[in-house]
């Protein structure tokens, strides 16, 4: 395991398969554990899927630019009611897919 800013996230991804549920608001991370075959949840209660991963990795990018450029200065916005609900609606989605496929 390396000692470097993304070994927690390498050790999750080298670990992480099909049955598995991860959550992180960490883009590059949801990528990698969904091409394992994990259900991946963004802390804010939004479903990263194989057709929403493209948009989002890109979305990161633009807006990685525009930090470095000085353009955008702020963070996410703090986790609101909504989200905190969306959030358990999903984690029990995700839970009872899980559950549906085993025998």
């Amino acid at each position: 395991m390396s000692d470097g800013f993304d070994a927690a996230d390498d050790w999750i991804a080298e670990r992480v398969g099909p049955g598995d549920i991860v959550i992180t608001s960490d883009i590059p991370l949801a990528d990698r554990s969904l091409k394992k075959g994990a259900s991946v949840i963004g802390s804010t209660g939004v479903p990263f899927t194989a057709s929403s991963i493209g948009m989002a990795m890109a979305s990161r990018d633009l807006m990685s630019n525009l930090r470095a450029m000085g353009e955008v200065t702020g963070g996410p916005k703090p986790m609101a009611a909504r989200d905190r609900s969306r959030f358990l609606s999903a984690l029990d989605e995700a839970v009872q897919k899980i559950r549906r496929r085993r025998p």
